[in-house]
């Protein structure tokens, strides 16, 4: 196991990273977007670059974890970590041996709302790399042994996580705002739901999700639309049209819960969540600087400021957006020692309160805006980066020229904007509160 991730990881970054340095910089300074559709009707958009000869391709289905049924929790991550575990003629040791000889990256993993994979390859290897991304997505074997063999990869961090503040902390916080909804099921699936999953349960989720209804594709590097076209065919095209997705409807998720679990460790590791904001919500973009003020820009924002540089409470205190299809959340995170939480959570609430009353000042909103928009094409400084980037726009819906517009939606955020946004998502809001770590009091 240790060997096929090395295998994965290393050698493809390895061997395409040495022509690549010098690619990369032309790729951040101009992105031109094209719209290929293929024959039998694949779409895909390529940002075509020919400075250094690698292909990077990035693509998702819809459905994710959250298409996990009840009792099977895991069987997508699991599905993700078995589609290159043998495919077509070729077994699980010949399928990996052969994504090594020819230094190719052939990868899966999933969201709760997405399931998705992605290919690396030099110009010289696409057609033995399309091959095996082909079979791979089209003829996975589910064989016994590597299916086994990667249930106890899984089930092994699964055991880990049930001693990790940082797991533990994130599966209450889930708990506690999502309810019974899917989205609180653990993506990776617990010890007992893994020890009952079988091939069958992963045919029958590899049916339902990788279809082309929601397929997204997005391609970097040095590959023309009338080479591109007949790959995206024979990657995707005998794919089913649609699957059996299980509807998943809207959350609007619980707060105001406070939440101690009780481990001896050397400190509290601290989540607050409040409702946040969909991608798709126009006041987004207000939202994202508002956050970037309060705690997303590291050693700038009022968290880092006031918990940990006038306080010295924790290495660190942040918050971050997490935009999912069906709802989304604000969370503020910090950890510290255990007699100091309870005054950590409070100066983090009273950020929160500062936010939703006062709000920034106008240097703070100018200094956030320059940040975010000039830090933007470290983006674009990878094709891998810029192909998953060119996924996420499709799945967001948010346009061909997003790139070209995103700076200027940035720059046109007021004041009033990020005022009226902050109101909305924190003025007299109790976050939940989850602490673990060691016995309160």
């Amino acid at each position: 196991m240790a060997q096929k991730n090395f295998f994965r990881e290393f050698l493809p970054v390895t061997a395409l990273a040495i022509v690549a340095f010098m690619g990369f910089t032309r790729l951040a300074q101009a992105v031109e977007i094209q719209k290929v559709v293929s024959p039998s009707g694949i779409e895909a958009w390529l940002v075509e670059d020919h400075t250094v000869p690698i292909i990077a391709m990035n693509f998702s289905f819809e459905g994710g974890s959250a298409q996990d049924p009840e009792g099977k929790e895991g069987l997508t991550r699991l599905l993700a970590a078995t589609l290159d575990e043998g495919a077509g003629d070729l077994t699980s040791e010949d399928f990996q041996e052969r994504l090594e000889e020819l230094a190719v990256g052939v990868g899966f993993s999933t969201g709760k709302d997405r399931f998705y994979g992605s290919l690396r390859t030099l110009t010289s290897t696409l057609p033995q790399a399309g091959d095996l991304l082909a079979i791979a997505v089209n003829e996975p074997r589910f064989d016994e042994t590597p299916v086994e063999r990667m249930k106890t990869q899984l089930s092994t961090q699964a055991r880990r996580n049930q001693s990790s503040p940082d797991a533990i902390a994130g599966r209450s916080l889930a708990n506690a705002m999502f309810g019974s909804h899917p989205y609180s099921r653990p993506t990776i699936g617990t010890e007992e739901t893994l020890a009952g999953l079988k091939s069958d349960d992963l045919r029958a989720q590899y049916e339902k999700l990788l279809t082309r209804t929601g397929l997204t594709i997005g391609v970097v590097g040095a590959i023309d639309a009338e080479t591109l076209k007949p790959l995206l065919d024979k990657v995707f095209a005998k794919l089913p049209e649609k699957g059996d997705l299980v509807p998943v409807v809207d959350l609007a998720p619980k707060f105001g819960e406070d939440v101690h679990q009780e481990l001896a460790v050397p400190q509290t590791t601290i989540l607050l969540g409040l409702p946040g904001i969909t991608r798709d919500d126009p006041d987004y973009q207000a939202a994202y600087v508002m956050n970037h003020i309060l705690g997303g820009g590291s050693f700038t924002s009022w968290m880092y400021e006031e918990v940990r540089e006038k306080r010295g409470l924790s290495y660190g205190a942040s918050t971050s957006l997490s935009p999912y299809q069906h709802t989304g959340l604000l969370i503020g995170s910090a950890s510290t020692k255990a007699d100091r939480a309870d005054e950590t959570v409070k100066v983090m609430l009273d950020q929160f309160q500062r936010m939703a009353s006062q709000g920034p000042t106008e240097d703070e909103l100018k200094s956030a805006k320059q940040f975010i928009t000039g830090s933007y094409p470290l983006r674009f400084d990878s094709s891998g980066k810029i192909a998953r980037q060119l996924v996420a726009l499709q799945n967001a819906e948010l346009g061909i020229d997003y790139f070209d517009r995103r700076n200027s939606e940035i720059e046109a955020v007021t004041l009033e904007d990020v005022q009226r946004v902050a109101k909305r998502l924190l003025a007299e809001k109790k976050p939940t509160i989850v602490t673990v770590g060691p016995k309160q009091g």
